[in-house]
């Protein structure tokens, strides 16, 4: 056992460290937060970008598993990016719950710093929209990149309010369970491996994601609504198929559903009860 333990942190450890790191974020100065949330939201929409890309032209009669399993495995490009580069994200901030229970920072400084986190992780997100946008890349493989993410958006918009809220809960359950279990690394490797499978899961299954839906969404919305005329005929598809695309439904169909689920998923079910289970001075 304590060799196990020198290769690793011990789940003790690991409830030391993510107490510790609630803290540290909670109460860094919230321009410094703001700004790394900017990085956070611009490398979890870059992973989306590689996500819509293994999507994109795919046979119609290649496995719909596979499929998934493939853009949920190089999805985790994002959370590595985050983690490795010490960003904040919105979906993991959630966890500093861990800090105000224990006292280490007041109700004010955990919500002012999701606040802030999450109103950077949109700036992030909204660059890289706008940088795919200008760049062109939705008209890839002509223009089928550009209806993978118009599909894709469109289905995150039809969920009901109680199924985008259940989603949000099991997406960040498994963000929430691999930063976690980041905590037991002792070598960037162990971090980057124990990260994969627990994202491959949420982003295969369908799981919501509020800060990859506010790069997906809104990229639909612009594709939805600012599609050249070219874009359309050379799909065969009329641009009114996607006109619920709007920030209505974004906003009141997902994003607010689905962020109240990825709190109560992190925060709760993961940071509160891994910690409850393992705190120092337990027993």
């Amino acid at each position: 056992m304590e060799k196990i333990i020198e290769l690793m942190a011990s789940p003790t450890q690991m409830a030391q460290i993510g107490e510790d790191v609630g803290a540290y974020k909670a109460r860094k100065r919230p321009f410094l937060s703001f700004v790394s949330a900017i990085t956070s939201g611009a490398f979890i929409a870059l992973a989306f970008v590689f996500y819509t890309t293994t999507q994109t032209g795919i046979s119609p009669t290649a496995s719909w598993g596979l499929t998934k399993l493939v853009g949920g495995m190089v999805f985790a490009l994002g959370l590595i990016m985050v983690v490795v580069c010490g960003a904040e994200l919105f979906t993991s901030s959630t966890m500093s719950m861990v800090a105000r229970v224990t006292g280490k920072i007041t109700t004010f400084q955990m919500i002012r710093n999701w606040i802030v986190v999450y109103l950077g992780n949109f700036v992030g997100a909204m660059f890289i929209v706008m940088l795919i946008w200008w760049s062109g890349q939705t008209l890839a493989d002509h223009g089928q990149w550009g209806l993978t993410i118009l599909k894709t958006a469109q289905h995150k918009i039809h969920h009901t309010w109680w199924q985008a809220f259940c989603l949000g809960m099991l997406c960040n359950i498994m963000v929430c369970a691999a930063v976690w279990m980041s905590y037991s690394g002792k070598t960037l490797t162990d971090k980057i491996l124990v990260m994969i499978l627990p994202i491959g899961m949420f982003v295969g299954s369908g799981f919501e994601h509020s800060v990859a839906n506010m790069f997906m969404i809104p990229m639909g919305i612009i594709v939805a609504h600012f599609g050249s005329a070219d874009f359309w005929q050379q799909l065969g598809i009329n641009q009114a198929q996607f006109a619920d695309l709007d920030i209505y439904h974004f906003i009141v169909k997902n994003l607010i559903p689905v962020t109240l689920g990825n709190l109560i998923g992190g925060g709760v079910c993961i940071s509160l009860v891994q910690y409850y289970l393992n705190k120092p001075h337990h027993h």
